[in-house]
């Protein structure tokens, strides 16, 4: 076999990233992004896209994805290889050398699928030999007028906060106990102000109104909680719907979910993008009750 070469793109090259053929079953590219489009936007960028070349010919490639402004790449979502080029794929990682999560896109019912079950875990496959390990398998949802717009159940009353420090304590109580798998990482490894710090961090990444931001109180003043809607470079989004501990089990969740769907809809979304961890059964649960349909299956590695 011929010697491989592995290296980024340079400006100008954009064509040879789209050369490899590939049947788009798992990936970001199977939803129909367009690569040109979010290089354009800053999105994808030369340096944050690699290629594996044999003779020329391109035999694997990988992107990492950020936002506009953001120094360095957020997450690995684009990495296909030719057949029998896997140890390509490998190579790219390894000498990249990028810190972010592979963020797998999969079809809904990947694994009852012969041909997206194959892509998928070959793809799982690479990332692990280039030292990654699963981290986290997440449900996304999509909410669009045709699931219908749920009625508030008219139980909290929804203040904007525009004090950092006041969502930041809200923050610190939201992710004890939380069932999300990154807040507990986060804890695992910095205790809650690193949780609270990541969350504040990605809250205030999303390029939508900090206006947005709403705490839940019950109509007696109690603190139920925090939602914020929002909107990500790729359009709306439920940035983070979240109770705090002592407001557990009263499905409250339900009612902050369906607050910010109302905003996002004032505000002119016909389509409402939200995302679970598979084992977070209750928010899955309210997900469902609020007319969020699950589109997409998602492996993190790390």
């Amino acid at each position: 076999m011929t010697d491989l070469v592995v290296r980024p793109l340079t400006a100008g090259e954009e064509d040879l990233f789209t050369n490899l053929a590939d049947p788009a079953l798992v990936g970001v590219q199977s939803t129909g992004r367009d690569y040109r489009t979010l290089l354009e936007r800053g999105e994808y960028r030369p340096e944050w896209t690699w290629i594996a070349q044999r003779d020329g010919r391109v035999v694997a490639r990988a992107a990492w994805h950020g936002g506009p402004a953001d120094p360095a790449p957020l997450t690995l979502d684009w990495l296909d290889f030719a057949d029998g080029e896997d140890d390509a794929a490998v190579e790219i990682l390894r000498a990249a050398s990028v810190d972010a999560e592979y963020c797998l896109v999969l079809p809904v019912g990947w694994r009852d699928n012969p041909p997206a079950r194959a892509a998928g875990e070959a793809r799982i496959a690479v990332a692990e030999r280039a030292g990654m390990r699963r981290f986290v398998e997440r449900l996304r949802y999509t909410w669009t007028p045709a699931a219908g717009l749920p009625p508030r159940p008219g139980r909290l009353r929804f203040v904007p906060e525009p004090d950092d420090d006041a969502v930041r304590a809200v923050l610190g109580q939201v992710v004890e106990g939380s069932l999300d798998a990154h807040h507990r990482r986060a804890m695992a490894e910095g205790g809650r102000e690193a949780a609270v710090r990541d969350e504040l961090e990605f809250l205030h990444w999303m390029p939508s109104p900090r206006e947005w931001w709403r705490l839940a109180y019950t109509a007696g003043g109690d603190l139920v909680g925090l939602t914020v809607p929002g909107r990500n470079y790729g359009g709306p989004v439920i940035g983070i719907i979240g109770v705090v501990p002592a407001q557990r089990g009263h499905g409250y969740a339900y009612d902050l979910l369906v607050e910010a769907t109302h905003l996002l809809v004032t505000e002119g979304a016909t389509e409402i993008i939200a995302e679970t961890d598979t084992t977070n059964v209750p928010m899955a649960a309210t997900f469902a009750r609020a007319g969020y349909p699950i589109s997409q299956e998602r492996v993190y590695l790390k």
